[in-house]
């Protein structure tokens, strides 16, 4: 250690320390932030799903192992969440979707009604909401029988006042894609 480091006043803290702190800082900042490669990344995944990593890296100008380590990251902090295929549900027989909104008794009630619907196959999204009700759910059904029992089933819920329910005629948009742009992370929950 150089005489310098002897003399200094700061106990407990040394240039080593200090450099391994802003190190930490730095990484810390890095990590909750997103790049405009890694915007270009996630617009790449988001619109052609089945794209080659090697595609990826022509397009962004990076080695395969670079963008490999980057979607790793951005999968670690949450960023990707997942990767799946999209399916036509009207290919798949369900021919109905609705959005149902569901009057409850009062919020005691919520986590055994969460845990019942959340388990129901026909139900693709639910949302607690304000308005007119507690919770909004996006639902897929076959036929109007159908949605008829799940709408019983979904009334004999305890804590379940009632339904009011809005047929889908057609969906001009439905899409999970979000532009990414370089920013700071929003926290975790």
């Amino acid at each position: 250690m150089s005489a310098v480091l002897k003399k200094a006043r700061w106990p407990g803290l040394c240039a080593f320390s200090l450099g391994a702190s802003l190190a930490s800082d730095l990484t810390n900042a890095a990590v909750d932030r997103i790049d405009d490669t890694d915007a270009q990344i996630l617009h790449l995944l988001q619109t052609r799903g089945r794209i080659k990593r090697t595609e990826i890296a022509e397009a962004v100008g990076l080695s395969i192992p670079s963008v490999s380590e980057r979607m790793r990251k951005l999968e670690a902090r949450g960023v990707i969440t997942g990767y799946h295929a999209v399916v036509d549900a009207k290919r798949l027989g369900r021919d109905i979707t609705a959005y149902v909104r569901v009057r409850s008794r009062g919020s005691e009630h919520y986590p055994a009604f969460i845990e019942a619907v959340t388990a129901m196959d026909e139900v693709l999204e639910l949302h607690s909401v304000t308005g007119g009700g507690s919770h909004l759910l996006k639902v897929r059904v076959a036929n109007t029988a159908a949605l008829e029992q799940l709408l019983g089933a979904l009334q004999a819920l305890p804590g379940v006042r009632g339904t009011e329910t809005s047929l889908v005629l057609s969906t001009l948009k439905e899409t999970r894609y979000l532009r990414a742009e370089p920013m700071t992370l929003a926290p975790t929950d």
